[in-house]
């Protein structure tokens, strides 16, 4: 059952095209932005997952199968998504790739780092691309979902670090060549318990997992997903170019401790 927010939807008019979207904080932010009043069209390579989803968002939900890598395909989706609503007001670039099951660096084929940044990187690129004109139109707005991996990474993350550093600095060039019609921002996701709110109620982590941060608790994709809806909304219409940290401070903590 999807319960990410109360409300019933309205209709603010606005279309928000969300990558990734048919589960975690892909999911998460399509179903708060619905529940804001926009129409949502989820994008996302499982075609099962992703047309149940959308059923159970309601109306103002539409799914449409996409691989952002593939150029041919991102184009067919941005014609869909005029076709059916006649606008596109914002882009959420959500989908990602990490190293295919944590590989080493000695095992990871080039095939599968190319892949990785075909995703995570290209994919925004392409997005922007060509949505940029329909965006521009309705002086929208881009969200790329980055990484604190791009900083503080991991053991075998290689190409998962090296796609999201890189999807930062594109972040801040779009930015620049978008602007000021277009803005575009990056969030950058630390540990986030991306479940359903209903396996987290049946399954909370413990203390020693929300000890680590320095408030205390664990992020949320509803954590993620506000920000989001704040940066696509029109009271953050001078922030443009940033990236903004969703890590509790663990980073900070990390950095000093």
């Amino acid at each position: 059952m999807i319960d990410w927010k109360g409300g019933e939807p309205g209709h603010n008019g606005r279309v928000a095209l969300v990558t990734g979207a048919a589960r975690g904080i892909g999911l998460g932010i399509a179903a708060w932005l619905i529940c804001e009043g926009w129409q949502v069209v989820l994008g996302d390579l499982d075609r099962a997952r992703g047309a149940k989803v959308a059923k159970a968002l309601g109306d103002n939900a539409l799914f449409i199968t996409m691989d952002v890598a593939d150029e041919a395909q991102v184009s067919a989706g941005v014609s869909e998504v005029l076709g059916q609503f006649g606008r596109l007001d914002a882009l959420v670039c959500n989908a990602a790739i990490a190293n295919p099951h944590n590989q080493t660096l000695e095992s990871l084929s080039l095939s599968q780092w190319n892949r990785v940044l075909a995703v995570n990187l290209n994919g925004p690129m392409l997005l922007a691309k060509h949505c940029a004109p329909y965006l521009r139109a309705h002086g929208g707005a881009i969200v790329n979902l980055t990484s604190t991996r791009a900083r503080q990474s991991e053991p075998d993350t290689e190409a998962y670090a090296a796609s999201k550093g890189g999807l930062v600095a594109l972040t801040h060039a779009l930015a620049m060549s978008l602007g000021p019609e277009i803005r575009v921002n990056a969030v950058s996701p630390g540990w986030i318990d991306a479940r359903d709110p209903s396996q987290r109620r049946a399954e909370p982590l413990s203390e020693a997992d929300h000890a680590q941060h320095p408030t205390g608790r664990v992020g949320t994709v509803e954590d993620v997903a506000a920000l989001v809806a704040w940066l696509l909304s029109r009271q953050a219409g001078f922030v443009t170019g940033q990236e903004f940290v969703v890590d509790g401070g663990m980073t900070r903590k990390m950095i000093y401790t």
